[in-house]
């Protein structure tokens, strides 16, 4: 194992990449964003990589795309959180392409999508992401409230994940449930606009939130950092228009050198909100 102490520098990150083979390389999905625009990247060794595992936030396909084209490797998605010991789901790491969920609940652990009251719901149903088993907390200490309101009644804790799972028994996170947008009615999801839009070329990483507006209710406002001083906010509101249904397109569109990030990595949405 090598431990890397300081993943936010980049430079050094790649300099230890260089001296050791390396076979398995978990990281956020800000992480690989960040290797993946080194200029040295591209030119480490990857014949050992046997494990790329992307957890700890929404891996984008994006990213995905690019990681798999540059070192061969398929990006293999997990997840948890820490009520769970961080563990709870992931897909399987023979995968050879990206599959957008987060793969099957790991050995002793049950996870179902829940309505508001704490119903199962259908394959194929919008709902909250729920989870039981062994690694999972019995309770937050000494708030016995909020301790009720984290588990529903045949005992599966609530994630506060939006979730959908196919016929497979395999889940895809939609985004957190505090952060969907409600644009004229609408809910929108700013994971799946994130996605979308990482896929335009000269995108490096975006981040979607909802900001007031006094028709729609909230207006959707996307942050960009690109890598193509060439790209203009036109080129994204059309590659949106081409990509997303109307009542998902971005009215305001901003470009940032940087997104705010916690320090894994996690883009920090909440601090987004309150500067906009």
């Amino acid at each position: 194992m090598t431990l890397i102490p300081n993943p936010r520098d980049i430079d050094k990150f790649v300099d230890v990449l260089k001296k050791r083979p390396f076979h398995l390389l978990p990281a956020v999905n800000t992480l690989f964003n960040a290797l993946l625009q080194h200029p040295h990247f591209k030119s480490l060794d990857f014949s050992h990589l046997c494990v790329s595992q992307a957890g700890g936030m929404a891996a984008s396909e994006g990213t995905a795309k690019r990681w798999q084209e540059v070192t061969g490797s398929a990006m293999v998605e997990g997840w948890g959180m820490s009520e769970t010991v961080a563990i709870g789901t992931n897909n399987p790491v023979t995968a050879t392409s990206f599959s957008g969920t987060i793969g099957l609940p790991l050995p002793s652990i049950d996870i179902a999508i829940k309505d508001d009251d704490g119903n199962s719901l259908a394959y194929g149903e919008v709902g909250e992401l729920c989870i039981k088993g062994p690694n999972v907390m019995v309770g937050y200490y000494q708030q016995p409230d909020e301790t009720h309101k984290a588990f529903t009644s045949d005992g599966f804790m609530r994630t506060g994940d939006i979730a959908v799972m196919d016929d497979k028994g395999f889940t895809r996170i939609v985004d957190r449930k505090k952060d969907m947008i409600l644009v004229s009615g609408f809910n929108v999801f700013p994971n799946e606009l994130e996605n979308v839009i990482s896929l335009c070329p000269g995108v490096v990483e975006c981040a979607a939130i909802g900001v007031p507006d006094d028709k729609q209710g909230e207006a959707i406002k996307v942050f960009v950092v690109r890598n193509d001083v060439t790209l203009t906010e036109d080129d994204v509101a059309r590659y949106c228009k081409q990509n997303l249904t109307g009542y998902k397109q971005p009215k305001y569109i901003e470009f940032r050198d940087d997104l705010p990030k916690t320090n894994v990595g996690k883009i920090l949405r909440r601090e987004l909100r309150s500067h906009a």
